[in-house]
């Protein structure tokens, strides 16, 4: 039982550290964007403060939905490669069973044989 809360444990702590990551990296992205902004900005010199402002906004704006749809299509074929994966893993599995139960009833039959045929009586 103390084996399934480490467990469990381990997994909220996985999680916790996963959620923590992807809020740096969305932190991370969006200052990126930001600042290809104001280098764009930077180029455009004619600009008033305003202008810039909202030059600034609607690219951050716009990156920050591109990236959410990568993202989410990133997460989709993520989940379908985990999907298939898994199907490929599960008959591996299924193979490797299947071929160690095969060689285990053939040396088991071998054996048989094997014992049988030096049993028989008459046999030199």
């Amino acid at each position: 039982m103390g084996e399934e809360i480490g467990a469990g444990e381990d997994l909220r702590m996985a999680a916790a550290i996963n959620e923590i990551e992807g809020y740096l990296l969305w932190e991370a992205e969006q200052r990126r964007a930001r600042g290809r902004a104001e280098e764009f900005c930077a180029r455009l010199p004619w600009l008033t403060d305003s202008q810039r402002a909202d030059v600034v906004r609607h690219y951050c704006r716009e990156q920050h939905e591109q990236s959410r749809s990568y993202l989410e299509r990133v997460a989709v074929r993520s989940a379908a490669l985990r999907t298939e994966y898994e199907d490929a893993y599960r008959a591996l599995r299924r193979r490797l069973v299947a071929a160690l139960l095969g060689a285990g009833a053939l040396g088991t039959l071998a054996l048989t044989v094997l014992s049988l045929s030096g049993s028989a009586p008459g046999v030199p």
